[in-house]
């Protein structure tokens, strides 16, 4: 190859470099303006961790964000694949506060949300192996004892939908777990999905009310919603949030 010939190919992949760097960067630009974008498809999927049916991927309308997935005690390990939840059953949408829902304790036994009220609430997706989760334990047990007796509850739903970090099994499984972890951290329900078409309808309707950054999909294990003494959700909290760091909204709301 000619010394000519080398400079063009040099000057060739550089061109391709800067073309791909700055193709890249406005779609990261508009990713982060809109917060996600819009596709229509009718034959193939775009985002690897949304499961379609067939007739779904006939003709389906939704918005996908896609970051990759890890989980980390640190902001600058975490990231995640979200996607907006578009299933089509609408009940949770006419919800107009949580007392409306019925949930399933760590045992199987419905119970009705309804029995918290006037109580402030905070309702977390919990997982046990998961870098975040010695941090979460300890801390959600320091809020539960200073807030506890204020009126404090924490609302715990186990969930395996993040690398499958959370494999302990409902009822004495999980009680036990949690007890060996020292994690008072109060109220325990059954393991569900908070992501998807199967998503619990109590997910579906905080991520409706709390859409968080960059879509409504829950990010990773520890998202925290908080939820005022009428039932209504009014804030959210990503999953790096301490939950000490919550505790002047909670006094707000006690």
């Amino acid at each position: 190859m000619s010394g000519r010939s080398i400079i063009h190919f040099v000057f060739g992949a550089l061109a391709i470099a800067l073309g791909s760097y700055i193709y890249f960067t406005m779609q990261f630009q508009s990713i982060t303006k809109q917060a996600f974008r819009c596709y229509t498809t009718r034959a193939r999927v775009l985002a690897p961790a949304i499961e379609l049916s067939q007739i779904q991927r006939q003709n389906l309308r939704y918005c996908a964000l896609i970051l990759p997935v890890g989980c980390a005690a640190t902001a600058s390990q975490f990231s995640t694949t979200a996607a907006l939840d578009m299933s089509s059953g609408g009940d949770y949408k006419n919800a107009t506060s949580i007392y409306e829902f019925t949930v399933k304790d760590t045992h199987g036994n419905d119970v009705s949300l309804d029995k918290y009220k006037g109580k402030v609430l905070l309702v977390v997706n919990i997982a046990s192996k998961c870098g975040l989760t010695k941090n979460n334990y300890k801390k959600l047990t320091d809020l539960k004892e200073k807030y506890g007796e204020r009126g404090l509850v924490i609302l715990n739903f186990p969930c395996n939908q993040f690398n499958s970090q959370m494999p302990e099994a409902d009822g004495e499984a999980m009680v036990c777990h949690l007890r060996d972890s020292k994690a008072d951290i109060g109220e325990l329900f059954a393991k569900i999905d908070v992501n998807g078409d199967n998503a619990d309808p109590l997910y579906k309707y905080l991520k409706s009310k709390q859409t968080g950054t960059l879509g409504s999909g829950i990010k990773w294990n520890f998202t925290k919603f908080l939820i005022n003494k009428e039932g209504i959700p009014v804030n959210r909290y990503a999953p790096t949030t301490d939950p000490m760091d919550i505790s002047k909204d909670i006094e707000a709301l006690l």
